[in-house]
């Protein structure tokens, strides 16, 4: 078989599995008609010097394509990966979604529950302020009736 038969028989060979199989079984067949060519001819002649170089070429595109092939599966590999990963961040953000609401609801009961302890604190402030008045009062009365100063003068820090 000629180089540009073996070429023909070459290109004659559909990819497997989409491109991503291995042409082991052609590159077999392939490879023993050039083996049995280059040993036919010899290795002086000039025919053989240029099945020589066909044979290197033709192994360099088998090569280049496995490697393509390789490449083309760590790359699917690769977005399948990616893939994966988009999906559970997706479902990481929607529960951390879910955490913040349930935290935005707390915190609202935390406020109005503060707002709550706020209003009470301010009415016993003033509450405070009334029974402290009214005990100021009720001392200045009593002085005045138990001969500490005038009834007069009591009355005068009463207004005041």
């Amino acid at each position: 078989m000629t180089f540009a038969g073996c070429i023909s028989a070459f290109e004659g060979f559909a990819p497997q599995n989409g491109g991503f199989g291995t042409n082991a079984e052609a590159l077999h067949q392939l490879m023993i008609p050039l083996e049995d060519t280059a040993a036919a001819a010899g290795a002086a002649s000039p025919a053989s010097a240029d099945d020589d170089i066909g044979e290197r070429r033709l192994r360099r595109k088998i090569s280049n394509r496995e490697s393509a092939r390789r490449s083309r599966a760590r790359k699917q590999s690769h977005l399948d990966d990616l893939r994966a990963l988009a999906a559970r961040l997706r479902g990481d953000r929607g529960e951390l979604a879910e955490r913040a609401r349930a935290a935005r609801g707390r915190v609202a009961l935390v406020q109005l529950a503060n707002a709550e302890l706020r209003a009470e604190a301010a009415a016993l402030s003033r509450r405070l302020e009334v029974a402290a008045s009214r005990e100021l009062v009720l001392n200045q009365l009593y002085a005045a009736f138990a001969g500490v100063g005038t009834f007069e003068q009591t009355l005068a820090s009463l207004m005041v």
